[in-house]
């Protein structure tokens, strides 16, 4: 068995997109996203009941930080996660919270 190592860049981007994910606001976008697989702005904004403004502040920090992507659809801008192994990072965390 070849023993993995470690590569800092690799642990940087994580470390990175992990604390882009370390908002309750962010973790809720990712929750909807896990549900959803893909959802416009209007779409996120209305579920979490926030102003849009918020909405596309922490959207466009999770894009910049690897976490989601977005693809254009004439006026509207649709979300999804840019890696379905996310998902298994927020079901950790809410394991970790039950009581």
């Amino acid at each position: 068995m070849k023993k993995k190592v470690l590569q800092l860049e690799k642990l940087e981007i994580g470390a990175s997109m992990l604390r882009a994910m370390a908002h309750p606001m962010r973790i809720a976008i990712i929750e909807l996203l896990t549900a959803t697989k893909r959802l416009s702005v209007t779409e996120i904004y209305e579920k979490l009941n926030i102003e849009q403004a918020s909405a596309s502040h922490h959207l466009n920090i999770l894009k910049n930080k690897g976490v989601l992507e977005s693809k254009r659809e004439g006026k509207m801008i649709f979300y999804s996660l840019k890696h379905d192994k996310l998902t298994e990072i927020i079901e950790s965390l809410d394991r970790c919270v039950e009581a």
